[in-house]
């Protein structure tokens, strides 16, 4: 995961709340396909907005709470905050054109 934040329960308001700059969160589970799929496209986005945004994936297998608290029902689920407060999101597998689209509108 280079470029990447693990998250957690326990880190999720420090590293994403409280953040300075926006955040995309990559919501995934490990025996998820569609999740793998995107993995490399989060990878990649993480090295090329470095410094512009932060990158994080929070597996919902063992992070519950958060993934409960924004109502995550489908995964992968990428949400995008900004100030503390979600302000975009992407349910399923996404193009790279797409999330790079989201975050350039978004930064």
């Amino acid at each position: 995961m280079s470029g990447e934040v693990e998250l957690t329960d326990s880190n999720f308001d420090a590293e994403v709340l409280k953040s300075d700059m926006l955040v995309m969160v990559d919501f995934w589970a490990p025996w998820c396909g569609p999740c793998k799929m995107l993995g490399p496209v989060i990878a990649e986005l993480a090295v090329e907005y470095a410094g512009r945004v932060k990158v994080g994936k929070l597996n919902t297998d063992g992070n519950s709470v958060s993934a409960s608290d924004y109502k995550i029902s489908a995964i992968p689920s990428v949400l995008f905050f900004k100030g503390g407060k979600v302000v975009g999101q992407a349910v399923g597998l996404q193009s790279k054109a797409d999330l790079k689209r989201q975050l350039d509108g978004l930064i």
